[in-house]
Parts: structure tokens; C-alpha cells; sequence
């Protein structure tokens, strides 16, 4: 597919869009604090809480804060902006290397649900954790951010919070260019973006969205010791230099979204919305070494007088690829029912496929007769869900009536794992005299591998908030949710808010939460294959099944809900003058938390056709605690002859493992719960507008962590320092419609101290790091607003 025509065909269609409705006028571009006056949606219910109302933490993030990060990916957005975000490039990782892994709270992705418009997100295929970065920043209206747990109010996922990202609803029209370009004279990006509305008379609105990126490859990499060695051994031969990069990937994507209500009647609004993201992208895996990869490279009866060789004469470096779909669509009716009754009938549809490739490969245990390019197979996750929920105002006395919500959810989740052609799984007669089996680097999908299964769950709430007196709000949730594959589960939150003074309030929350495991982690397998740096070797590793024999004799039990108790408590100071102040501390303890086994070889008396080093499986093992603390300071006001808009936020969060499970913990395990994110990290921006003119200003600090990394006999630890990353723009309005923006992130051009202990590689900065380790970027950016 040609994703650059297929781009700017989407985006020539939608600024056909004929008739556009006049935008409402625009925000100052460096607004950098949330708009405390704005009603909220997420975490309640009720339809008249404002931001610095909420019985929980939550962060406003605008749309023109949304907009002002270089990056095409909503998840180095969030981190920007959110200190207790974090996420990793993690270059040569698989899937991940495009489906990057977030955290919050330093609790892992899939401990946070994602909403769209209020209603639940699909899932990735790659990961289970949802595909941030497959959602338009065009499309975007703001984003909510629920800093506490909610699975009595929305289900499963929502230990560590919700990300509620509201889609842009209003008549008007939006373009934009951009480019983007490292300090090192790589990684180009091209952006392309519109979006267009239009009133359907005055009863509703459509709105549509297109969006077009095109990065090149980044690569902060040396030449890899055994090359050089390799070179200094083969003068007659030209080796690369480098042999395999590190740094971002070669990317391009095509994302959509529309945003579409009608109404219909008095108490009946139809309403539809939602994304499409279509793209691909090439990175690379580490590089063979002629002389010390002897899984590849060895002689072998099987194969008389043949050798890879001549094919590869200075080793080579597998080349993987994916290419990937995603949709989302919902769609329903609501409506008053009278002044005390609304509804909110709607069907939910979400599908994430990711196709995987490897080039310039080949299966040594088919000898002569294996490609070099191999169809890996196709990973697919599809959810649908259907909602009925309902409020109710109930009057009882007090300030105000009860707000009464309940409803109930049905929800049917399904992952399929297509298998790859024949050649990238097959064991072929080499396997036998010690060849490595399957396509080298990424063994394809085999029919074993291969399947559909099922998950459906149904579920019913109900949600309280009450206020008795005017300076007290009360609130309460209770759902409960059964799954056909291990039973059912009860969780409730309590809330409460004080409002000692109009000007300043106390709150807190306790609240159950869990997380089900998904199909994928019940019922598919994987093979990964992995560079043995110390014996030269390629070390193939299986997980398998729970109910998979093999992991069966070696422990492994039936996967059950991981379960967390949520407490948050703080204030929140609002001067009424321009100045907001809110700090909460938060305990969450999870149990049963999945992870995998340790890893095991093949008992004796199993087979082991794949010829596996080691074998793990999924199981419930750790019990952790992670406490923490939030402040976030926001202050809007005019200073000379314009406003200066300012947002301080910083959190502290720690993590420790309280019960190992009976797996006798390693220090690798206790390092990566507990250390491999900075327990500081901080963000501030300042911002201010005068006539035509909006200067922005970040500063993003983030603390020491560890880097844990393994060269296939131990695992390697080192410790990284702070690191203060500063980025600053400035955008001039050339009229009402047209504005031009310059700006750099990383602006003064940081790096982390090296990572030596990955140097054999030819990594120069780690691979693991929760930022961006490859130095300024700078970009100009231009807009268009109807």
C-alpha cells in the first residue's frame, strides 16, 4: 500500500468538505493549564462537576496543549504533560518497538482503561494494552485524566486510572503542515492534518478527521565490537558500519476519526463516532555474526558441502516489519426522559490487527532451501460491547437530589493468531544437528500456535453522589462483572469532599479494583529467539499455555482476576482569582499480579521439537504496593501587555514488592518493580500570549533510575541520573486564519550518560530509558483555522 497517496487522497476528500460552520474562536496556542471551569465526564456521573469539583484527581488537558507536542504519538503527548506517564522507545523489541508500553503511577499499561467519547477502547494485539498512539491529536477536543481507581465505575483495567480522550464535536475547520527533523540531520517527519465540520441544520453536526505522518529512521549507534573484530579478521570483506542500527523506526501511518450527533425528538439524540489508523514500519534485530553464530553458520551432514556463507558473507541483520489496522466505531441513542431520567442506549465495536514480516533472514534448518523473506503471521484483537446506562435524579432533601446512575454491559473480547507461511515456523532436518529452527529472529506463528478464542463478560453498576449539604459531597459505586473463564468479582468505591470554604476542599476515595486476564494471556503461546552474547548462540524461548503439559508439570495453575485496594486522598485550592493548587496522596496494593514464570528447561520425558533453551508460562505471583504523591499548581493571569499561563506538576511514586508468591524473587524481578522507573519525575510550562505573538516554554525532569540488561548468562544492572529535558516554541497568528509555528524539543541537546553495559551491542544510549535519548529536534509547524 502506498501510504503517502492513500494520506493525501484521505485529506484532499475531507477539506472537500463543503459548507463548513464558521470555528468558535480558538484558544491562546500556550495555554497550559486546565480549563478548572470546564464540566467534566469522566469519573462521574453527575452532569455538573467541574474539574476542581471532582471527588478525584482529575488532569484537563485542551486541545491546544494537545497539539503543541512535535510528536504524531498521543503517548509522548502524555508524557510531556503527565509526570506520572511514562513510556519507552525500546528499539529491536518486537511488536513494541511500534506498540510502545506506558505506564502510570508506575503501574503497567493494561492497569489503565482508555476511553473514547466516555465509552471503553479496544485493546492492542500486540500487547492488550490499548494503542495510544492510533488515535488523531487532530481529532481531539481535550483529555481527561482520572488519577485514581475505577473499577467500580467502569470494569476491568482501571486500577491505575482512565484516559477519557474527547473528540472534537464543533462546526469549523482545522489544517495543519509540519516537519520535524533531529539535531543529527535524521529522523525527517512529515505531518499532515485536517479537520472539518459542518452543522446538519440545527439539530446536530458532523465532524471528520485526517491525519498523515511519514518519519524516517533514527539511529544513535556504534559499530558493534564483534564486527569490528570480525573486519579485522576478513580484510577482504566490506562489513557495514554499523552492522544493525538502534533508534526509532521507519514509520508511516494514516489515521481518521469522525465525530457525527443528530437529534432526532425531544428526548432521543442519535450519535455515532469513531478512529481508523492504518500504517507500517521496518526496524531491526540484532546482527549474526558469521564466526560466533554457529546455530547459523556450522557445517552440517544434513546439508553436505553447503553453506549460508556465501549468502551472508558478513552476517546479517534481520529486518522486521508490521503493518497494522485499527477501528473503532460506536454508536447509540440517548436522551431525556423528563427533568429526572436520562438514558444512553450504545454498541461499541473495536478491532486491532497487526501483521508481522522479517527480511534478510533466512531458516537454517531448511538449508538451501530456505528464503530469506518470510510472512510471520497476523495477531488480531476484536471487542464488542453493548451498554445500557441511566441516570436518575432522585430528590430526597439536601442541597441536591441524588444522582443516581446505573446500567449494565455485556462485552465479548476475542484474539486470533493467524499462522505464518510454512518456511518461518518449519523444523527442518538441520534442527536436528543443532540449526536454529523457524524464521531467525522472529519464528513465525505455527498451526499450533494458531486460533480464535473467546472472552465474554457481563456486568451491572450502580453510582451514587449525593450532596447532603452544600459543603459536603458524598459518593459510592458498587459492579459486579462475570467472566466465563474464571467466575465473577465484586468491587465498590466510597468518595467523599469537604468544602471547609468556598475556596478550598479536602477529598478522598477508597475503591476495589481488578484486572482480568485477557484471551491472550489464557490461551496463545509465543517463541522468541535471542542473541546469546557471551556463547555466540541463538537461545529460542517458548511460553506456554497454563493448561500446556509441560507447563502443567512444571507449576502452572488456572489464571484468575488481579486484584488492587485503591486509597487517594488531597485538596484542591482554587483562588478564584487565577491561581489552582491541588495535592493528593495515593496507596495502591495489587495482588495476584500476572507475570510470567521463571524460566525453566524441558523436564525430562517431554518432547522439545523446537529444541527451546528455556520455557515460562503466565502465572498470579506478586503482591506490590505502590504509594505516591501529586501536586500540580496552575495559574492564569495578565502580566504587562499580555497573560502569562503557568502549570507546575510533579509526582513521586514508589513501588515495592510486599510477597514474591512463592517464586523466591531474584533481584532482576525486585529491580524492575521497583526501580526501573524514577521514582521523580516533574513537568512545568509557562506560557504567554501578547497580540499576535504565544511563547511556550517546558521544562520536563525525570529521576534516577536502573537499566537492567542481560547478555543470555546474567542480567546487568546500572544506574542512570537525573535528566532535565527543555523544549520551547514560539507560533505567530499572521491573521485571523493562518498561523506559523517554530519551536525544538530538547532544545539544548541532552543526553543520558552512556549504557556500558549494552555497548556490545552498539547501543550507545539504553534502550530502556522512560525518554527520548536521541538528542534536539526541532520543527516548524504551519495552521490553518476556519
Amino acid at each position: 500500500m502506498n501510504y503517502r497517496s492513500a494520506g493525501l487522497l484521505t485529506l484532499s476528500c475531507l477539506m472537500a468538505i463543503p459548507s463548513l460552520a464558521r470555528a468558535e474562536e480558538a484558544a491562546p496556542a500556550s495555554t497550559t493549564g486546565a480549563d478548572m471551569d470546564a464540566i467534566i465526564v469522566t469519573g462521574t456521573r453527575e452532569r455538573s462537576r467541574t474539574a476542581d469539583q471532582t471527588l478525584a484527581p482529575v488532569d484537563v488537558l485542551s486541545q491546544q496543549l494537545v497539539q503543541s507536542s512535535v510528536s504524531n504519538d498521543m503517548n509522548d503527548t502524555l508524557a510531556q504533560l503527565l509526570p506520572s506517564f511514562n513510556v519507552q522507545r525500546l528499539p529491536a523489541a518486537d511488536g513494541q518497538a511500534f506498540v510502545r508500553p506506558a505506564t502510570l503511577r508506575g503501574l503497567p499499561g493494561d492497569y489503565v482503561l482508555v476511553l473514547v467519547n466516555g465509552k471503553r477502547y479496544h485493546g492492542s494485539a500486540a500487547s492488550q494494552a490499548t494503542d495510544l498512539s492510533s488515535i488523531p491529536s487532530t481529532a481531539v477536543k481535550r483529555i481527561e485524566v482520572l488519577r485514581d481507581g475505577a473499577s467500580a465505575q467502569y470494569g476491568s483495567d482501571a486500577i491505575a486510572g482512565v484516559i477519557n480522550i474527547i473528540l472534537e464535536d464543533r462546526p469549523g475547520m482545522e489544517a495543519f503542515g509540519q516537519f520535524s527533523q533531529y539535531y543529527e540531520g535524521d529522523g525527517d517527519e512529515y505531518r499532515v492534518g485536517v479537520r472539518g465540520g459542518a452543522a446538519l441544520g440545527a439539530n446536530g453536526s458532523i465532524v471528520l478527521t485526517g491525519e498523515y505522518s511519514d518519519g524516517a529512521v533514527t539511529s544513535r549507534t556504534r559499530q558493534r565490537p564483534d564486527a569490528i573484530t570480525y573486519q579485522a579478521a576478513h580484510p577482504e570483506l566490506v562489513v557495514p558500519d554499523p552492522v544493525q542500527r538502534w533508534g526509532q523506526p521507519e514509520e508511516q501511518r494514516i489515521r481518521g476519526a469522525i465525530d457525527a450527533h443528530y437529534t432526532l425528538a425531544d428526548a432521543a439524540t442519535l450519535y455515532v463516532f469513531g478512529t481508523v489508523q492504518s500504517g507500517e514500519g521496518l526496524t531491526d534485530f540484532n546482527w549474526r555474526n558469521p564466526d560466533a553464530t554457529a546455530s547459523v553458520y556450522k557445517g552440517t551432514k544434513a546439508f553436505p558441502g553447503f553453506s549460508f556463507l556465501p549468502l551472508y558473507p558478513t552476517g546479517f541483520t534481520p529486518r522486521f516489519g508490521t503493518e497494522y489496522s485499527d477501528q473503532q466505531l460506536a454508536g447509540g441513542l440517548r436522551g431525556d426522559l423528563g427533568e429526572s431520567l436520562s438514558y444512553d442506549l450504545s454498541a461499541d465495536y473495536g478491532h486491532n490487527s497487526t501483521r508481522y514480516t522479517m527480511s534478510e533472514s533466512l531458516n537454517a534448518s531448511l538449508g538451501p532451501a530456505s528464503p530469506t523473506s518470510f510472512y510471520l503471521g497476523r495477531l488480531a484483537q476484536e471487542e464488542f460491547i453493548l451498554n445500557a446506562d441511566f441516570v436518575y435524579r432522585l430528590p430526597v432533601g439536601g442541597a441536591e437530589p441524588i444522582n443516581l446512575a446505573f446500567g449494565a454491559e455485556r462485552r465479548s473480547e476475542t484474539y486470533k493468531v493467524a499462522q505464518g507461511e510454512r518456511a518461518s515456523w518449519e523444523i527442518g532436518p538441520g534442527a536436528a544437528e543443532g540449526l536454529a529452527t523457524g524464521a531467525n529472529g522472529f519464528p513465525g506463528f505455527e498451526p499450533a500456535r494458531s486460533g480464535q478464542w473467546n472472552q465474554t463478560s457481563y456486568a451491572g453498576y450502580v453510582d451514587l453522589e449525593w450532596k447532603p449539604v452544600s459543603l459536603v459531597t458524598l459518593g459510592a459505586a458498587g459492579r459486579y462483572e462475570d467472566y466465563d473463564s474464571f467466575g465473577g468479582t465484586f468491587n465498590y468505591k466510597f468518595s467523599g469532599r469537604i468544602e471547609p470554604t468556598s475556596r478550598l476542599a479536602l477529598r478522598a476515595t477508597y475503591s476495589t479494583g481488578f484486572r482480568a486476564p485477557d484471551p491472550a494471556q489464557l490461551y496463545s503461546t509465543n517463541t522468541a529467539q535471542s542473541l546469546n552474547t557471551t556463547k555466540g548462540t541463538i537461545d529460542t524461548r517458548g511460553r506456554l499455555r497454563v493448561d500446556d503439559p509441560v507447563a502443567i508439570a512444571l507449576g502452572a495453575k488456572p489464571l484468575k482476576p488481579e486484584k488492587s485496594r485503591n486509597f487517594t486522598a488531597g485538596l484542591v485550592y482554587n483562588s478564584q482569582t487565577g491561581l489552582v493548587l491541588s495535592a493528593d496522596v495515593y496507596q495502591i496494593e495489587v495482588r495476584d499480579r500476572l507475570t510470567t514464570s521463571p524460566q525453566f528447561t524441558v523436564p525430562t520425558g517431554f518432547e522439545n521439537p523446537k529444541g527451546y533453551t528455556a520455557v515460562n508460562y503466565y502465572m498470579n505471583a506478586y503482591k506490590t504496593r505502590t504509594r505516591g504523591v501529586d501536586l500540580v499548581l496552575s495559574y492564569r493571569h495578565p502580566v504587562g501587555p499580555g497573560t502569562m499561563n503557568l502549570n507546575l506538576s510533579y509526582n513521586y511514586n514508589q513501588t515495592r514488592m510486599l510477597d514474591d508468591g512463592g517464586t523466591n524473587l531474584n533481584e532482576t524481578s525486585r529491580v524492575t518493580f521497583e526501580q526501573k522507573l524514577p521514582r521523580h519525575n516533574a513537568t512545568g510550562t509557562l506560557g504567554y500570549d501578547v497580540g499576535p505573538v504565544s511563547l511556550l516554554a517546558r521544562a520536563r525532569y525525570y529521576g534516577a533510575w536502573t537499566d537492567i540488561s542481560g547478555n543470555g548468562t546474567e542480567d546487568l544492572f546500572q544506574d542512570f541520573g537525573a535528566m532535565v529535558l527543555v523544549d520551547l516554541s514560539a507560533t505567530y497568528k499572521l491573521n485571523e486564519h493562518i498561523s506559523l509555528r517554530a519551536g525544538a524539543e530538547n532544545l539544548f541537546n541532552s543526553y543520558p550518560d552512556e549504557a556500558t553495559n549494552q555497548a556490545v551491542r552498539g547501543l550507545i544510549y539504553s534502550r530502556n530509558a522512560p525518554y527520548d535519548t536521541d538528542g534536539g529536534q526541532y520543527y516548524v509547524r504551519f495552521g490553518v483555522t476556519f
